[in-house]
């Protein structure tokens, strides 16, 4: 192949619909590049699966040759990527095998610095941060520097979850772990990129930005770990290259250790959880998977769309004799402001749920979806309408569809609201407050058992009498708990307020 560049034409056609026409090679064929993207930038798309030994960048055509030290390598690569699309610059690549089984490049055709940028980053990958040359050909310094980011988030208006983490930080490559916890009154979080070229693009990109705007801003340092250990896959935990952890209880300690950052074999990659890119499948029940974020044109902005930028929810798996709109508005109301219900006229096990924005949407979706919910395990996930349509006059329509944008009982209405703070999980332990002075604990715990709930433990806050903690049965009797007894009037205008605790009695 020396002196000549491949026949790309030939393999564009063959390579249409994304198909990979010829048999597995350690050679990769990468199609409509955007003009821009670096030779390093390649190279990290490979990186995760196996050492890359070869790269070739044909700029005017937007393609390249990435060649892998395996054929497994490659395989793994193209079994990966094809489910998920990978990005560059927000513009979808196409990979597939190519009909080269080895590459032999010269140094024509530009490619003196894409082989310098191959050497940076295989460099970095395996351990060696000494070597500057590499990016200094790519118009960069190499930082010295690891693959761990310990990320501080200060002004936490909203609250920031561990997904939407995930959603951000994966768009500069493969996040491998990630552990959240409260430090010195501080929102932190450690977080591991597959290698350490993506670590520093994120924080040169990221730091100093706001996640909405205004507030949940960024400040991202490199941490002096080199391995996070994760013992657990929840809510503030997670080790996406291992699907198998158990769940825990949410409240041990995550250890860290100062390990090598690679083991002999390399990197294992995430099977089947696409990083940055597209459809996902979740990597613990309940989780959902990466949502693609877009840098928006203002600076210090960084927005976070649902597909795209929805707020309606279409919920599905419900059980339809016992799901009210009323209950839907009270359940959903616990992760944003519910405006509309629409339980589907012909299917009673499906509805609507539209939330004030699409930040609640996706706070919704991350803790409902898989909840069970009378009986049946509740589906959650973004509806392709932007809006529920209310019935015209003389529709029939059965009350299923309500409207609730006015409703008294919103929990985020005032953005100094506490309630921002105190969104959890469901959890079988429930937090009541606004409990007025003359209503006893058998009072409470017969209210509960009246509705069908078994009560484990109750106890009163010391400090106040007006609020309480209660543990029930299970997960799914606390949420049903939750929808029939929040707002319970007590009578002179006192009205129970319940929502999910962190706490076990």
């Amino acid at each position: 192949m020396s002196n000549s560049t491949p026949a790309t034409d030939n393999e564009k056609k063959k390579g249409k619909g994304n198909r990979s026409p010829y048999s597995p090679s350690r050679v990769l064929h990468i199609r409509q590049i955007p003009s821009g993207v670096t030779g390093a930038e390649v190279v990290s798309l490979g990186l995760p699966f196996g050492k890359v030994t070869n790269l070739l960048m044909l700029r005017g055509k937007g393609q390249a040759f990435l060649e892998m030290a395996s054929i497994d390598a490659a395989v793994s690569m193209v079994n990966y990527y094809t489910p998920a699309t990978p990005h560059l610059h927000n513009q979808p690549v196409y990979i597939q095998y190519s009909n080269y089984k080895e590459l032999r490049t010269d140094n024509q055709h530009n490619q003196a610095r894409p082989q310098a940028a191959l050497q940076g980053v295989n460099a970095v990958q395996h351990g060696n941060l000494g070597i500057t040359s590499a990016l200094a050909a790519e118009g960069g310094v190499l930082p010295s520097h690891g693959s761990v980011l310990r990320i501080i988030v200060e002004n936490v208006f909203y609250p920031v979850t561990l997904d939407i983490l995930y959603q951000i930080f994966s768009k500069f490559g493969f996040v491998v772990k990630i552990v959240m916890f409260h430090k010195n009154n501080q929102f932190q979080s450690l977080l591991q990129y597959a290698d350490a070229m993506n670590a520093y693009y994120a924080k040169m990109s990221l730091d100093g930005h706001s996640i909405y705007t205004g507030c949940c801003t960024l400040r991202i340092d490199f941490s002096k770990l080199t391995n996070l250990t994760v013992k657990y896959n929840n809510d503030k935990s997670r080790d996406f290259t291992r699907l198998d952890l158990p769940f825990g209880d949410g409240q041990r300690t995550v250890e860290t250790s100062l390990s090598p950052p690679f083991g002999p074999s390399g990197f294992a990659p995430a099977l089947g959880f696409p990083q940055g890119a597209g459809p996902s499948v979740p990597p613990v029940p309940g989780a959902l998977g990466p949502v693609m974020v877009t840098t928006s044109a203002a600076p210090g902005h960084v927005t976070i769309p649902g597909i795209p930028g929805n707020s309606v929810l279409l919920v599905s798996n419900l059980n339809p004799e016992a799901i009210t709109p009323y209950g839907l508005f009270i359940l959903f109301g616990v992760y944003g402001d519910v405006h509309r219900v629409k339980i589907m006229f012909k299917k009673r096990g499906i509805a609507l749920v539209q939330m004030a924005d699409a930040t609640q949407a996706q706070l919704a979706i991350n803790y409902l979806n898989g909840q069970r919910l009378y009986g049946r395990v509740m589906h959650a996930t973004l509806s392709k309408y932007q809006t529920i349509q209310l019935p015209r006059e003389g529709q029939e329509d059965k009350g299923l569809t309500k409207d609730y944008s006015n409703s008294p009982l919103h929990r985020f209405k005032n953005p100094c609201s506490r309630n921002f703070q105190n969104i959890f999980p469901p959890s079988a332990t429930l937090h009541l407050s606004n409990i007025p002075p003359s209503v006893t604990v058998d009072d409470l715990k017969n209210l509960f058992t009246s509705k069908g709930s078994t009560v484990k433990g109750f106890k009163f806050f010391q400090k106040d009498c007006k609020m309480a903690l209660i543990q029930l049965g299970s997960v799914e009797e606390a949420v049903h708990a939750l929808i029939e007894l929040h707002n319970h009037d007590f009578g002179e205008n006192q009205h129970l307020k319940v929502s999910f605790s962190k706490s076990s009695i």
